[in-house]
């Protein structure tokens, strides 16, 4: 297609940034997001699940779960639904999870479970 701004062939092998920080800069806002979050003491502000249990499926850290919820918050993202999306795509919230993507009942049952913490 002469004339035209062409993008590349969807076929066409590349070579991406060798690390996902990469692709974030210095100061995007996202960093805080985690700097912060993991600054608390979420033992002591009451979030469920800080302590891994000895039985059963290992579940999401309960620091990953409240940076997505405030990601979420800040980007109007309020829906669990869309939150899960937004775990699988944007790359925002792929850095900010370490590519973890929690279905949408897991972060909602994290708010519910978390409720008075988040407060």
């Amino acid at each position: 297609m002469a004339g035209f701004v062409e993008g590349v062939d969807r076929g066409q092998s590349t070579l991406f940034p060798a690390r996902l920080d990469d692709y974030l800069s210095e100061d995007n806002p996202v960093r805080a997001i985690d700097v912060f979050v993991d600054g608390l003491d979420l033992d002591k502000l009451g979030f469920v699940g800080v302590r891994s249990l000895d039985t059963g499926r290992p579940g999401y850290h309960p620091g990953m779960m409240l940076k997505l919820y405030i990601y979420g918050y800040l980007n109007r993202v309020p829906s669990s639904r869309r939150l899960e999306r937004e775990c699988q795509r944007n790359i925002e919230m792929i850095w900010l999870t370490g590519q973890l993507a929690p279905d949408f009942k897991t972060i909602a049952d994290f708010r519910k479970d978390n409720g008075k913490a988040i407060r």
